[in-house]
Protein backbone atom coordinates (compact mmCIF):
# COMPACT_ATOMS: atom_id res chain seq x y z
CA UNK A 1 0.00 0.00 0.00
CA UNK A 2 2.60 2.16 0.90
CA UNK A 3 4.45 1.92 -2.38
CA UNK A 4 1.05 2.03 -4.44
CA UNK A 5 0.42 5.70 -2.67
CA UNK A 6 4.57 6.81 -3.29
CA UNK A 7 4.33 5.65 -7.07
CA UNK A 8 0.77 8.22 -7.05
CA UNK A 9 2.65 10.71 -5.49
CA UNK A 10 5.62 10.90 -7.52
CA UNK A 11 3.43 10.98 -10.69
CA UNK A 12 1.80 13.81 -9.25
CA UNK A 13 5.06 15.15 -9.20
CA UNK A 14 6.35 14.56 -12.54
CA UNK A 15 3.21 16.24 -13.48
CA UNK A 16 3.97 19.17 -11.91
CA UNK A 17 7.36 19.31 -12.81
CA UNK A 18 6.59 18.89 -16.44
CA UNK A 19 4.00 21.50 -16.91
CA UNK A 20 6.00 24.01 -15.13
CA UNK A 21 8.71 23.24 -17.68
CA UNK A 22 6.04 23.95 -20.15
CA UNK A 23 4.90 26.58 -18.94
CA UNK A 24 8.75 28.35 -18.70
CA UNK A 25 9.56 27.43 -22.29
CA UNK A 26 5.95 28.66 -23.60
CA UNK A 27 6.76 32.10 -21.25
CA UNK A 28 10.28 32.20 -22.84
CA UNK A 29 9.10 31.65 -26.78
CA UNK A 30 6.77 34.35 -26.01
CA UNK A 31 9.89 36.53 -25.11
CA UNK A 32 10.86 36.20 -28.30
CA UNK A 33 8.03 36.40 -30.68
CA UNK A 34 9.27 40.22 -31.28
CA UNK A 35 12.22 38.83 -33.16
CA UNK A 36 10.01 36.99 -35.51
CA UNK A 37 10.54 39.69 -38.53
CA UNK A 38 14.63 39.17 -37.87
CA UNK A 39 14.42 35.86 -37.78
CA UNK A 40 11.68 35.30 -40.32
CA UNK A 41 13.91 32.96 -42.37
CA UNK A 42 13.71 30.10 -39.58
CA UNK A 43 10.09 30.57 -39.41
CA UNK A 44 9.09 30.56 -42.91
CA UNK A 45 11.04 27.37 -43.49
CA UNK A 46 8.92 26.16 -40.53
CA UNK A 47 5.45 27.27 -42.00
CA UNK A 48 6.33 25.85 -45.37
CA UNK A 49 6.77 22.10 -43.18
CA UNK A 50 3.60 23.00 -40.86
CA UNK A 51 0.98 24.49 -44.34
CA UNK A 52 1.91 23.40 -47.24
CA UNK A 53 3.54 20.02 -47.38
CA UNK A 54 0.62 19.53 -44.59
CA UNK A 55 -1.84 20.49 -46.93
CA UNK A 56 -2.64 17.33 -49.00
CA UNK A 57 -2.97 14.97 -46.38
CA UNK A 58 -5.31 17.61 -44.35
CA UNK A 59 -7.63 17.61 -47.62
CA UNK A 60 -7.73 14.37 -47.72
CA UNK A 61 -8.68 14.11 -44.02
CA UNK A 62 -11.01 16.57 -44.87
CA UNK A 63 -12.83 15.34 -47.99
CA UNK A 64 -13.52 12.33 -45.57
CA UNK A 65 -14.51 13.63 -42.39
CA UNK A 66 -17.11 15.69 -44.14
CA UNK A 67 -18.35 12.98 -45.93
CA UNK A 68 -18.69 10.59 -43.07
CA UNK A 69 -20.11 13.62 -41.11
CA UNK A 70 -23.09 13.72 -43.94
CA UNK A 71 -23.52 9.89 -43.61
CA UNK A 72 -24.18 9.65 -40.46
CA UNK A 73 -26.41 12.58 -39.76
CA UNK A 74 -28.55 11.33 -42.88
CA UNK A 75 -28.18 7.58 -42.05
CA UNK A 76 -29.34 8.46 -38.27
CA UNK A 77 -32.73 10.60 -40.16
CA UNK A 78 -33.41 8.32 -42.56
CA UNK A 79 -33.51 5.19 -39.67
CA UNK A 80 -36.53 7.77 -38.13
CA UNK A 81 -37.83 8.01 -41.54
CA UNK A 82 -37.63 11.92 -41.17
CA UNK A 83 -35.22 12.34 -44.14
CA UNK A 84 -37.82 14.70 -45.94
CA UNK A 85 -38.58 16.53 -43.09
CA UNK A 86 -34.85 16.80 -42.25
CA UNK A 87 -33.46 17.75 -45.41
CA UNK A 88 -33.68 21.64 -45.35
CA UNK A 89 -31.44 21.33 -42.22
CA UNK A 90 -29.16 19.10 -43.49
CA UNK A 91 -26.70 21.10 -45.02
CA UNK A 92 -26.85 23.53 -41.78
CA UNK A 93 -26.54 21.31 -39.27
CA UNK A 94 -23.44 19.21 -41.15
CA UNK A 95 -21.30 22.33 -41.07
CA UNK A 96 -22.33 23.60 -37.98
CA UNK A 97 -20.50 19.80 -36.47
CA UNK A 98 -18.03 20.21 -39.48
CA UNK A 99 -16.55 23.97 -38.55
CA UNK A 100 -16.80 23.40 -34.46
CA UNK A 101 -15.78 19.79 -33.65
CA UNK A 102 -14.47 17.60 -36.57
CA UNK A 103 -12.16 19.56 -38.62
CA UNK A 104 -10.00 21.46 -35.84
CA UNK A 105 -9.84 18.49 -33.92
CA UNK A 106 -8.89 15.83 -36.52
CA UNK A 107 -7.02 18.55 -38.20
CA UNK A 108 -5.06 18.93 -35.38
CA UNK A 109 -4.32 14.92 -34.54
CA UNK A 110 -3.16 14.81 -37.99
CA UNK A 111 -0.55 17.82 -36.98
CA UNK A 112 0.17 15.81 -34.13
CA UNK A 113 1.44 13.39 -35.74
CA UNK A 114 3.06 14.59 -38.41
CA UNK A 115 4.43 17.86 -37.63
CA UNK A 116 4.31 17.42 -33.51
CA UNK A 117 6.27 13.81 -33.74
CA UNK A 118 8.67 15.22 -36.18
CA UNK A 119 9.59 18.12 -33.39
CA UNK A 120 10.35 16.15 -31.29
CA UNK A 121 12.31 13.65 -33.36
CA UNK A 122 14.53 16.48 -35.05
CA UNK A 123 15.12 18.57 -31.45
CA UNK A 124 15.21 14.78 -29.89
CA UNK A 125 18.11 14.23 -32.15
CA UNK A 126 20.13 17.78 -31.98
CA UNK A 127 20.05 16.83 -28.22
CA UNK A 128 21.45 13.54 -27.59
CA UNK A 129 23.96 14.59 -30.53
CA UNK A 130 24.72 17.61 -28.40
CA UNK A 131 24.32 20.01 -31.25
CA UNK A 132 22.30 21.73 -28.66
CA UNK A 133 25.36 21.99 -26.27
CA UNK A 134 27.14 23.45 -29.32
CA UNK A 135 24.28 26.08 -29.63
CA UNK A 136 24.81 27.09 -26.16
CA UNK A 137 28.27 27.62 -26.51
CA UNK A 138 27.87 29.50 -29.61
CA UNK A 139 25.62 32.12 -26.98
CA UNK A 140 22.78 30.95 -29.29
CA UNK A 141 19.39 30.46 -27.13
CA UNK A 142 17.78 27.23 -28.16
CA UNK A 143 14.25 28.47 -27.57
CA UNK A 144 14.60 31.25 -29.95
CA UNK A 145 16.35 29.31 -32.66
CA UNK A 146 14.51 25.75 -32.28
CA UNK A 147 11.49 26.47 -30.24
CA UNK A 148 10.14 30.05 -31.59
CA UNK A 149 10.01 29.67 -34.66
CA UNK A 150 8.07 25.62 -34.71
CA UNK A 151 5.38 27.51 -31.98
CA UNK A 152 4.97 30.62 -34.12
CA UNK A 153 4.79 28.82 -38.08
CA UNK A 154 2.01 26.12 -36.34
CA UNK A 155 -0.12 29.19 -34.84
CA UNK A 156 0.23 31.26 -38.07
CA UNK A 157 -0.89 28.15 -40.36
CA UNK A 158 -2.87 25.89 -38.26
CA UNK A 159 -5.92 27.96 -38.65
CA UNK A 160 -5.21 28.52 -42.85
CA UNK A 161 -5.09 24.59 -42.44
CA UNK A 162 -8.49 24.43 -40.55
CA UNK A 163 -10.27 26.54 -43.26
CA UNK A 164 -9.04 24.96 -46.43
CA UNK A 165 -10.17 21.51 -44.21
CA UNK A 166 -13.57 23.02 -43.73
CA UNK A 167 -14.16 24.42 -47.33
CA UNK A 168 -13.47 20.53 -48.69
CA UNK A 169 -15.36 18.82 -46.01
CA UNK A 170 -18.16 20.93 -47.17
CA UNK A 171 -17.82 19.69 -50.49
CA UNK A 172 -17.18 16.23 -49.38
CA UNK A 173 -20.45 15.90 -47.51
CA UNK A 174 -22.47 17.44 -50.57
CA UNK A 175 -20.88 14.97 -52.85
CA UNK A 176 -22.02 12.37 -50.71
CA UNK A 177 -25.37 13.61 -49.66
CA UNK A 178 -26.41 14.44 -53.53
CA UNK A 179 -24.98 10.47 -54.68
CA UNK A 180 -26.55 8.71 -52.05
CA UNK A 181 -30.17 10.93 -51.67
CA UNK A 182 -30.23 13.42 -53.93
CA UNK A 183 -29.31 17.06 -52.75
CA UNK A 184 -28.92 19.40 -54.93
CA UNK A 185 -26.35 22.27 -54.62
CA UNK A 186 -29.22 24.76 -54.28
CA UNK A 187 -30.78 22.94 -51.54
CA UNK A 188 -27.22 22.00 -49.73
CA UNK A 189 -25.66 24.91 -49.85
CA UNK A 190 -29.01 26.82 -48.99
CA UNK A 191 -29.27 25.22 -45.53
CA UNK A 192 -25.60 26.22 -44.64
CA UNK A 193 -26.03 29.66 -45.74
CA UNK A 194 -29.61 30.71 -43.50
CA UNK A 195 -28.12 28.37 -40.38
CA UNK A 196 -24.12 29.81 -40.96
CA UNK A 197 -23.26 31.36 -37.77
CA UNK A 198 -19.74 33.56 -37.96
CA UNK A 199 -19.24 32.24 -33.88
CA UNK A 200 -18.92 28.93 -35.56
CA UNK A 201 -15.94 29.98 -38.30
CA UNK A 202 -14.32 31.97 -35.00
CA UNK A 203 -14.65 28.49 -32.90
CA UNK A 204 -13.04 26.86 -35.66
CA UNK A 205 -9.95 29.04 -35.72
CA UNK A 206 -9.61 29.50 -32.46
CA UNK A 207 -9.78 26.18 -31.92
CA UNK A 208 -7.56 25.35 -34.62
CA UNK A 209 -4.83 28.53 -33.06
CA UNK A 210 -4.61 26.89 -30.05
CA UNK A 211 -4.09 23.09 -30.98
CA UNK A 212 -1.34 24.10 -33.55
CA UNK A 213 0.79 26.28 -30.47
CA UNK A 214 0.27 23.23 -28.04
CA UNK A 215 1.06 20.98 -30.62
CA UNK A 216 4.39 22.77 -31.27
CA UNK A 217 4.95 23.64 -27.47
CA UNK A 218 4.42 19.82 -26.05
CA UNK A 219 6.59 18.87 -29.22
CA UNK A 220 9.63 21.26 -28.41
CA UNK A 221 9.60 20.45 -25.07
CA UNK A 222 9.59 16.33 -25.41
CA UNK A 223 12.71 17.11 -28.16
CA UNK A 224 14.50 19.13 -25.32
CA UNK A 225 14.06 16.69 -22.48
CA UNK A 226 15.14 13.09 -24.68
CA UNK A 227 18.16 11.29 -23.57
CA UNK A 228 19.25 7.75 -23.92
CA UNK A 229 20.25 8.10 -27.98
CA UNK A 230 18.71 6.52 -31.02
CA UNK A 231 16.23 4.37 -28.73
CA UNK A 232 15.19 7.87 -26.33
CA UNK A 233 14.45 10.06 -29.77
CA UNK A 234 11.99 6.85 -31.20
CA UNK A 235 10.22 7.40 -27.39
CA UNK A 236 9.92 10.66 -27.33
CA UNK A 237 8.46 11.18 -30.86
CA UNK A 238 5.54 8.58 -29.48
CA UNK A 239 5.32 10.23 -26.31
CA UNK A 240 5.27 13.94 -28.66
CA UNK A 241 2.01 12.53 -30.47
CA UNK A 242 0.63 10.77 -27.02
CA UNK A 243 0.90 13.74 -25.18
CA UNK A 244 -0.64 16.19 -27.78
CA UNK A 245 -3.32 13.84 -28.80
CA UNK A 246 -4.32 13.66 -25.07
CA UNK A 247 -3.81 17.31 -24.82
CA UNK A 248 -6.50 18.20 -27.87
CA UNK A 249 -8.85 16.24 -26.98
CA UNK A 250 -9.40 17.24 -23.21
CA UNK A 251 -9.03 20.94 -24.11
CA UNK A 252 -11.29 20.11 -26.64
CA UNK A 253 -14.28 18.63 -24.11
CA UNK A 254 -13.38 22.33 -22.21
CA UNK A 255 -14.01 24.27 -24.60
CA UNK A 256 -17.06 22.83 -25.58
CA UNK A 257 -18.41 23.23 -22.02
CA UNK A 258 -17.49 26.21 -22.13
CA UNK A 259 -17.85 27.77 -25.76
Amino acid sequence: MEAFFARIGRGIINFFGELGQLIILLVNIIRYFPRIIRDRRLTLEQMAVVGSDSLPLVLLIGAFTGAIAALQATNLFAKFNLIGIARPFIGGSISTVVFTELTPVLTALVIAGRVGGAIAAQIGTMQVSEQIDALEMMAIDKDRYLAMPRVAAALMMMPALAVFSNLIALIGAFLLTSLKFDFTATLFFDSVQRFFSLQEIGVSLFKSFFFGGLTALIGCHIGFSTSGGAEGVGNSTVRSFTLSAAAILIWDAIFGYLL
